[in-house]
């Protein structure tokens, strides 16, 4: 068997002993003769991964008891509808979104469907660096049903290190990148959501952190699986549920705390990231970031070549020494390393030394 080290933004890598975990209970879960796919999700089998499941994120995360946890079919782009729907109102339909990079970007677009939408800040460039807005810069309206940012951006390589403080008003974030990288207030958001297939496991759902008051009745038109009162009301199993979704969630909170948790995984994270920027920043004539070091994604490493008709060779051969996935996002170019917490130290030191080597020898 040969293993790559895989940098893909997601579908993401995921931890090995998860996978070989799968692996060995794939046709038999737990003695039942049964893959746990194949058992009803009403069943007590897939009951009790759910319920561990939810256990575990609520004691990783420290999910105070007047939140919901729900497991949500789709993408994280399906909230992008489900906010709007569920927290605007027939007498409020009036919003804030901080636009910093392409999944924001479409949050509004869909968010624009449902109400009057204000992007009250965006991404500064200045010099050909990219930087976030301070809170003061930002132009808020009193009047809106919830604020609504994306703390990390996967295709710029952008993140907010800090939490925005909006008193009276919800605050709701898509961590669908940087979720589980490291320690969160989750008392300080109304809603905070993320896809599973970065940092939780595989594709196909999306995790929904509610504070109970903001589960309530929607939009009117809003269909029956895009309110979260009807998830929170039958615990995720108003209709079927993607079982072995949920299942590898279940295998990957469990990997996150016999790692020692999200400070643990934390500190390791900021040592991966701080191995490729500080090879970026020292061959600064051969690689460039243009984001402002205090605004760099902890989770995504975006950089790019000085002579871009390198790209392509560098990619190439990088893929032959078994760093895969470097490409960046087909509407931004250059390179992406995705370091979510399965990449272990291990493959971010080999890209470092294919990066010197590259350089060493284009130069």
């Amino acid at each position: 068997m040969k293993r790559v080290f895989n940098f893909s933004a997601g579908p993401a890598v995921m931890p090995e002993e998860v996978l070989r975990q799968a692996q060995e209970e794939m046709l038999d879960w737990h003695g039942i003769g049964m893959s746990i796919m194949e058992v009803s999700h009403r069943g007590p089998e897939f009951q009790s991964v759910l319920e561990q499941a939810e256990a575990d994120l609520r004691e990783v995360l420290k999910v105070p008891s007047n939140y919901h946890v729900l497991f949500v079919p789709g993408g994280a782009s399906t909230q992008f509808a489900m906010v709007p729907l569920n927290l605007l109102s027939e007498t409020n339909k009036e919003a804030d979104y901080i636009e910093t990079g392409l999944w924001s970007q479409k949050a509004v677009q869909e968010a624009k469907r449902y109400g009057v939408i204000n992007v009250a800040a965006q991404t500064k460039l200045h010099e050909g660096l990219y930087s976030l807005p301070l809170q003061h810069e930002w132009r808020l309206n009193p009047k809106a049903a919830y604020v609504h940012y994306t703390p990390n951006e996967t295709v710029g390589g952008i993140e907010f290190h800090w939490v925005p403080k909006i008193p009276g008003i919800p605050l709701v974030a898509d961590m669908t990148s940087s979720i589980m990288s490291k320690p969160i207030d989750v008392t300080q958001f109304g809603v905070i959501y993320a896809g599973s297939q970065k940092n939780v496991g595989q594709a196909g759902i999306t995790i929904v952190i509610i504070r109970d008051d903001l589960v309530r009745d929607p939009l009117w038109h809003t269909p029956m699986l895009y309110r979260y009162k009807t998830h929170a009301e039958h615990h995720s199993c108003y209709n079927t549920p993607p079982t072995y979704a949920i299942y590898m969630s279940g295998l990957v909170l469990a990997w996150i705390k016999q790692q020692g948790g999200l400070t643990v995984l934390e500190e390791r994270n900021k040592r991966k990231a701080k191995k490729l920027y500080d090879c970026i920043d020292e061959h600064g004539d051969f690689y460039f970031s243009n984001v402002v070091p205090e605004c760099r994604a902890m989770m995504n490493v975006v950089f790019w070549l000085r002579r871009e008709e390198l790209t392509k060779e560098f990619l190439t051969q990088a893929a032959q020494a078994g760093l895969m996935n470097l490409r960046g996002h087909r509407i931004a170019g250059g390179c992406r390393a995705s370091i979510y917490n399965a990449m272990p130290e291990a493959g971010v030191d080999r890209l470092v030394e294919f990066m010197e080597d590259f350089a060493k020898r284009c130069s």
